[in-house]
């Protein structure tokens, strides 16, 4: 008996100390109630279209800059919170980890957006988490060291989002809509010393094979905490702002290529302007 008792005396800080431990691992309510659960989602199917009743037909390629304040939900948080992520995030755990998103190389111009080069793992890892060359000062020397660094992306290193859409006209419902068809991260291009030199496009994907993705991912909503949307419905909605770089044009040339600066802009608002009334105008032709 007395051989129990000093067994037990003697594991006994062991068991405080694995029940503090526990109750440093314990959850409180962060909010008014418990979730109840997480429904999956679905998408909402796009209807049916025959090529019949489309009237009109234009491709455009947009440019959204997430560091706009009308954007920032695509690009906070930085870090996963509260069962919220940034697109990036999302996009990455869909490419790397549930292998639910295909990526699509830039191919050997590195400017093809025709998803015609299905990228494997290894490729994907690549181009997510490069090897870098740096220089770095010698403490001793003064002198400048290449260094090769593996600097993974974040969400912090996304700087906008390039999408290519199809706006059309459907006579069978008398409506114009638009159907995203790719989506592109676009980071920084800097060189070794740091110094940024442009921009570039990590990968293109396919839009309809990411709304099931996007679906099942909430994102803030400004107006009611209760009622988030998710990144389907942003999409969807076209609760983004953006300025198009490209229309479908017989040069198949970006704007950028004739026009800088204001007259960019300018350009860029002309094709917007044109989409828009082409809408009114249609039944007048």
């Amino acid at each position: 008996m007395k051989k129990s008792v000093r067994n037990l005396l003697a594991a006994l800080p062991m068991l405080l100390l694995s029940a503090a431990g526990m109750a440093q691992t314990q959850t409180v309510l962060d909010g008014a109630y418990v979730p109840e659960h997480n429904p999956t989602r679905r998408m909402v199917p796009y209807p049916h279209l025959r090529q019949a009743d489309v009237m009109w037909e234009k491709r455009i390629w947009e440019v959204i800059d997430i560091r706009q304040k009308q954007n920032q939900a695509l690009y906070l948080p930085l870090e996963e919170i509260a069962n919220r992520k940034s697109l990036f995030d999302v996009i990455r755990k869909g490419i790397l980890d549930d292998f639910s998103i295909t990526a699509y190389s830039l191919g050997p111009t590195q400017e093809d957006d025709e998803f015609r080069y299905p990228m494997n793992p290894t490729e994907v890892d690549s181009v997510l988490n490069p090897i870098v060359l740096r220089y770095k000062e010698d403490l001793d020397t003064g002198e400048k060291i290449p260094v090769e660094n593996k600097e993974p992306y974040t969400s912090d290193d996304i700087v906008a989002y390039k999408i290519k859409e199809v706006w059309l006209f459907d006579k069978q419902r008398s409506e114009r809509y638009v159907r995203i068809i790719g989506l592109a991260p676009v980071v920084l291009l800097t060189n070794a010393d740091g110094e940024v030199k442009g921009k570039k496009d990590l990968f293109w994907l396919y839009f309809p094979e990411c709304r099931w993705v996007f679906a099942n991912n909430e994102v803030y909503n400004l107006h009611n905490e209760s009622q988030r949307m998710t990144f389907d419905d942003l999409f969807q909605k076209r609760m983004f702002s953006g300025y198009v770089i490209r229309e479908d044009n017989v040069f198949n040339r970006e704007i950028a290529s004739y026009a800088k600066g204001v007259d960019a802009l300018l350009e860029s608002e002309k094709i917007k302007n044109n989409l828009f009334l082409m809408e009114h105008d249609l039944w007048h032709y």
